[in-house]
């Protein structure tokens, strides 16, 4: 067993993380090679994800990515957790069949709080395939409204849940953009035909991609980020066999896919997302950012979650953007002193984010 100093230790895993996560070193050459290293990019706030993708690309290109999603090279979903994800669209289909599942299995208490039913959800569905065949695709609001004249009223929270479990079942998916809303595609016609496997297929495949993408990360990262049982976690761990390497640092065991790449541990600074999987990837999140520096990450606790500094690995800061005609204006926010050298790196990555933004 390897024991290291906290602070050291903290700094190892975060530099480890950038790595891993293709941020630091090894990044893609297209939008959709990231989504698929990566396995699922958290997707709720649009603008944050674009650029999460963008940050591990090679020519970030804000552009280049929402072609992808044109494309159907990126696919937006409720793929796992019940939560907007980025995934790769051979993956899409098991991951909502064995991943999903668990979400829409637990949702019965909260249909029943919104008065909706199985019969519901099955006339909606319904609605939603005669609506969208033939390749057409419909704003949020204009599907809700097709689901309204149809008999099944939108108040509330109601359209949102409906959409949600249409998409958990497979029935839907977010297609190309239209302007700055998002637009509602059948996935059997956006995404091409692909193998199907088993359950215990699924949970080593996700297992596989996870700790490589992630690495180090522990069992209980996994089950966290999937949104399932410990138990589900380690027979993913034992279904990926030698795909999969463990190491033990100060007690705890970690696990990583089966290349041992060297780290780069030059001084750095990043500019990352709200939401990002640095961040987000993990139940414990205590080895890249402080209480203290999380209670700014994530003020009040209210799941909202702002873009940060990365500084050699440990998060130590926010920024904000505001977007003006013909450029865009990165204002940073370190929570702590920069050193000459860690000021220029970060002025660095809110040029590389404003050219992003432009290409």
């Amino acid at each position: 067993m390897v024991k290291i100093p906290m602070t050291e230790l903290n700094r190892l895993i975060g530099f480890r993380r950038l790595h891993h996560q293709r941020i630091s070193s090894q990044q893609f050459a297209s939008p959709d090679a990231v989504v698929r290293w990566m396995g699922a990019m958290q997707a709720q706030d649009y603008a944050q994800v674009v650029w999460a993708v963008g940050a591990r690309t090679q020519h970030p290109a804000l552009s280049a990515v929402e072609q992808a999603v044109a494309d159907g090279k990126i696919i937006c979903t409720w793929a796992m957790r019940g939560t907007i994800h980025f995934v790769p669209p051979e993956n899409a289909r098991w991951m909502l069949k064995w991943l999903a599942a668990r979400v829409v299995d637990a949702s019965d208490r909260r249909l029943k709080q919104l008065e909706l039913t199985q019969s519901d959800i099955h006339r909606c569905r319904d609605l939603c395939e005669n609506a969208l065949q033939g390749g057409k695709r419909l704003t949020r609001d204009q599907l809700l409204e097709v689901f309204d004249q149809g008999g099944i009223a939108m108040t509330g929270q109601r359209g949102y849940h409906i959409l949600t479990q249409l998409a958990q079942r497979g029935v839907i998916c977010m297609g190309a953009r239209e302007g700055k809303q998002q637009t509602f595609v059948l996935l059997e016609e956006w995404i091409a035909p692909a193998p199907t496997i088993s359950r215990e297929e699924a949970l080593a495949t996700i297992a596989r991609i996870y700790f490589t993408s992630h690495a180090p990360a522990t069992e209980y990262d996994l089950a966290w980020w999937v949104g399932t049982t410990i138990s589900d976690a380690r027979l993913g761990i034992a279904g990926a066999g030698d795909a999969l390497r463990r190491e033990t640092i100060d007690g705890q065991t970690y696990f990583m896919g089966s290349e041992n790449e060297p780290v780069a541990t030059a001084e750095s600074a990043y500019l990352l997302p709200g939401f990002d999987e640095f961040l987000l990837g993990y139940k414990d999140r205590g080895a890249v950012v402080t209480p203290d520096h999380m209670q700014r990450i994530v003020p009040g606790n209210n799941g909202v979650f702002r873009p940060m500094i990365v500084v050699d690995g440990q998060i130590i800061g926010t920024w904000t953007r505001a977007v003006k005609k013909g450029h865009t204006e990165v204002t940073c926010t370190p929570f702590t002193q920069l050193s000459d050298t860690h000021l220029a790196l970060t002025n660095a990555a809110a040029q590389s984010y404003a050219n992003f933004q432009r290409a």
